[in-house]
């Protein structure tokens, strides 16, 4: 009785974990995805009528602001995180996301076009299944004003940088390098 109740909870179990996990993929995709435009063309606004340091809190303020909204909607843990960080407490990548980045460099220096680079797995957290999904965010030319290499940067922008990232690692990237990646935890 008791092995025929195991299998009962494991075959309830393994339609959860092996959902569609391209169906799951997209449609997180499809609802998390859409942050990123907006925080580009708010940045090239900021950009365009405040100069680059207005850019500093669009990324600083504005992103994480969009983010948690689509967190409160959704009920998921979606962050951005990266290798090199700018923010340590926000941006710090767990041991997955951390070793998806690596995978993503890896890819990137592959030939894999970093537009195009993602991952999608469903595992196992505190019992229960999660989709893992991380999508990377490679440099745009308007990200090159504040993370582009730290020579190239203006003395004053690196001042207030400094002032608001005081543990910065996030310069240095040349456009289409990989600068991080949107990460999402969600329960299924």
């Amino acid at each position: 009785m008791k092995s025929t109740i195991s299998i009962a909870l494991l075959v309830c179990t393994v339609p959860v974990c092996a959902q569609d996990l391209a169906a799951l993929s997209a449609e997180t995709r499809s609802t998390v995805l859409p942050v990123i435009p907006q925080v580009i063309a708010k940045m090239q606004e900021a950009v365009a009528t405040e100069g680059v340091a207005g850019a500093i809190p669009v990324c600083k303020d504005l992103a994480p602001q969009l983010i948690g909204k689509k967190r409160a909607e959704t009920g998921w843990d979606i962050r951005r995180v990266s290798l090199k960080t700018r923010n340590a407490e926000r941006g710090t990548p767990d041991a997955w996301e951390a070793a998806q980045l690596t995978e993503f460099d890896r890819r990137a220096a592959s030939g894999e076009k970093p537009e195009t680079i993602e991952k999608s797995e469903i595992v196992t957290v505190n019992g229960r299944p999660v989709l893992r999904y991380m999508k990377a965010l490679p440099v745009s030319e308007v990200c090159l004003g504040c993370h582009g290499p730290a020579e190239g940067l203006d003395a004053d922008l690196r001042r207030t940088l400094a002032d608001h990232y005081p543990n910065d690692r996030a310069t240095g990237y040349e456009k289409g390098q990989i600068r991080g990646a949107l990460t999402v935890k969600r329960p299924l």
